[in-house]
C-alpha cells in the first residue's frame, strides 16, 4: 500500500510539471521581456533627457586652392618669358570658402559649449543649430590642439539646456554608453555600445592621449558630441573612430571627460591652457629594462635625461632613476606620466616613487609650467634623430647604461623607444637594443649617426646591425 501510494504521488507530481510548464515558461519569459523593456527605457529615457543640450555645429572657414598644377605654371621661368601678367591667377582669387560639421554639448546655462579643437579648427564662422533647430552664431573661446579640445559659446535670450559631466575615472571595461550627436548630417542620431577599452594611448591622433575606446558607433559629424554612461552623465567627448574606409568598422575613441574638465576650467578662465612640466627625457620599461634596473616587472618610467634648471633637476632626480608612482599611485608608462603631469596645476609639490640603483627613494618635486616652446623643442629633437621616420628614438650609450643593460666594454646607440605601428617595430626591434652599426658603418654617437645618414643620402632603406645581449643581428628598416 505504501508503494502504491508513492507511486501515486509521483504521477500527480510529474503531470502537475507537464501541466504548469507552459505556464511557467510564459512567465519566465514575460520576466525576460519586462527585464528587457525596462532596459530600453532606460535607455530612451537617457537620450530623451541629454538630446536637448546636444547640439550641431557648422563651420566655414577660408582655404588655398592653390594646387601642385598651378604653383608649376607661376614658376618664375614662365614669367621671365611670358612676363608678369602671365601669373596663372591672383593669390587673392585662389581663396574659397569651405563647410565643415561636428556635435557640441551644452555645459552650463551661460551657453558655453564643449566640443573637438578639430570641429572648430581656423573657422571664420562658427554657426549652432539646437534642438529647435534655431541658430546661434558662437564665438570661439579657446582651442587646445594638444588634446584636441575647444570651448565656445553662445548667447541666448531663454533658458538653455544643459548636460551633467560625470567622471570618466569611475568608468570600468563592459559599461554600457551611449553616443549622441550628428553624423553625415544626421542630427540627433543616437547608438549605444559598451565602453572596450580605457586609457588607450599613442594612437597617434593628440599629442596628450588618454582615450576611452568604445564600440557604440562614431561617424564623421559625431566629433565633439557626447559620450554618456547610463545615468546620463557626460563621460567623454567623442573624437576620433578608427576605419580603413572612412566609416564605422567597430572602434571609435572619446577624450575622458576628466580630462576635457581640466581643459575647459583653464579655456573659460584664461582662454588657454597651462600644463605642468617636470624637465626629464623618459622611456618605457619593458622587462628586459626591469630585470637591468633592479625591478620586480615591467612598468613604471625610465629617466634617461634630465634638462639642467628644471623642477626635477632642483629635486634630485637623476637619469636612469625608475619612477614607479606619482602621489602614491602606480605608473603604467611613459604616456601616463606625461598626462598626468601636464593636467598637474604647476607650482604643485608632488611626490615621486624611485627605484635607484636598486633601492627605493622619495623625492617631492614642485611641478614647474611647460614652455611655450615645449611641443616644437620636443619636435625639433625628433628631427634632429635621422631614424624618427622609421619610428626609432635613439640615445648614446654611457658607462652607466652600458653596465646595466649587459654592454659593457661595447659602443654603439640604444634604443630608447620604439614607435607602435613603426617600421621599426614590424621588424621587431625593441628598446634597450643597441645599435652598432649604420650602413656598415659603426657609430658611437648622434653626431655620428646623422653623418652617416647624410652621406649614404638613406632615407627609405637604412641596414643595421643589432645587438641583443651576446647577439647581434642585421636587419632592414624601409620607410614605405
Amino acid at each position: 500500500m505504501k508503494t502504491r501510494q508513492i507511486h501515486l504521488r509521483a504521477i500527480l507530481i510529474a503531470v502537475s510539471i507537464l501541466f504548469l510548464a507552459p505556464f511557467l515558461a510564459r512567465a519566465e519569459n514575460s520576466k525576460d521581456i519586462e527585464l528587457l523593456d525596462r532596459s530600453a527605457r532606460a535607455f530612451s529615457r537617457v537620450v530623451k533627457d541629454v538630446k536637448p543640450a546636444v547640439v550641431h555645429i557648422a563651420v566655414t572657414s577660408t582655404v588655398e586652392t592653390n594646387s601642385e598644377y598651378e604653383q608649376f605654371f607661376n614658376h618664375p621661368f614662365f614669367e621671365k618669358f611670358f612676363g608678369p601678367e602671365y601669373r596663372f591667377q591672383d593669390p587673392q582669387q585662389r581663396k574659397r570658402q569651405q563647410q565643415g560639421a561636428g556635435s557640441g554639448f551644452i555645459i552650463d546655462r551661460e551657453g558655453h559649449i564643449l566640443t573637438n579643437n578639430h570641429v572648430v579648427e581656423k573657422a571664420d564662422k562658427i554657426t549652432v543649430t539646437l534642438n529647435d533647430n534655431s541658430e546661434v552664431e558662437a564665438t570661439l573661446i579657446g582651442t587646445d590642439p594638444k588634446s584636441d579640445v575647444a570651448l565656445i559659446k553662445i548667447d541666448v535670450d531663454h533658458d538653455l539646456p544643459v548636460v551633467e559631466l560625470g567622471d570618466s575615472a569611475a568608468l570600468e571595461v563592459g559599461e554600457w554608453v551611449i553616443a549622441i550627436g550628428n553624423p553625415f548630417g544626421l542630427s540627433q542620431t543616437v547608438t549605444v555600445g559598451v565602453v572596450s577599452a580605457t586609457g588607450r594611448s599613442r594612437v597617434g591622433i593628440n599629442e596628450y592621449e588618454n582615450f576611452i575606446q568604445t564600440d557604440a558607433a562614431i561617424n564623421p559629424g559625431n566629433s565633439g558630441g557626447p559620450l554618456l554612461n547610463i545615468h546620463g552623465q557626460v563621460v567623454g567627448i567623442n573624437s576620433a573612430l578608427y576605419s580603413r574606409t572612412g566609416g564605422y568598422m567597430g572602434i571609435g575613441f572619446a577624450i575622458p571627460i576628466n580630462m576635457a574638465k581640466f581643459i575647459n576650467e583653464q579655456l573659460m578662465d584664461n582662454g588657454k591652457v597651462t600644463r605642468g612640466y617636470l624637465g626629464v627625457g623618459i622611456q618605457d620599461v619593458d622587462e628586459a629594462l626591469a630585470e637591468s634596473f633592479g625591478l620586480d616587472k615591467a612598468g613604471g618610467v625610465l629617466i634617461t635625461d634630465v634638462q639642467d634648471d628644471t623642477p626635477a633637476s632642483k629635486a634630485g632626480v637623476k637619469s636612469q632613476d625608475v619612477l614607479v608612482k606619482l602621489d602614491g599611485i602606480d605608473l603604467q608608462d611613459t604616456q601616463d606620466l606625461r598626462n598626468r603631469i601636464a593636467q598637474t596645476i604647476p607650482g604643485t609639490t608632488v611626490v615621486l616613487d624611485i627605484v635607484r640603483d636598486g633601492k627605493p627613494v622619495e623625492l617631492k618635486v614642485k611641478i614647474g609650467e611647460q614652455p611655450d616652446d615645449f611641443g616644437i623643442a620636443a619636435q625639433g629633437s625628433s628631427d634632429q634623430n635621422p631614424l624618427s621616420p622609421f619610428g626609432l628614438v635613439v640615445q648614446e650609450l654611457t658607462a652607466d647604461l652600458a653596465e646595466q643593460l649587459g654592454y659593457k666594454g661595447r659602443q654603439g646607440l640604444v634604443i630608447s623607444e620604439v614607435e607602435p605601428g613603426s617600421p621599426a617595430a614590424e621588424i621587431g626591434l625593441k628598446s634597450g637594443f643597441l645599435i652598432e652599426e649604420v650602413q656598415k658603418v659603426r657609430v658611437t654617437s648622434l653626431e655620428e649617426l646623422r653623418q652617416v645618414m647624410e652621406q649614404s643620402g638613406a632615407s627609405e632603406r637604412v641596414l643595421l646591425r643589432v645587438r641583443v645581449g651576446q647577439n647581434s643581428r642585421y636587419v632592414v628598416l624601409k620607410n614605405n
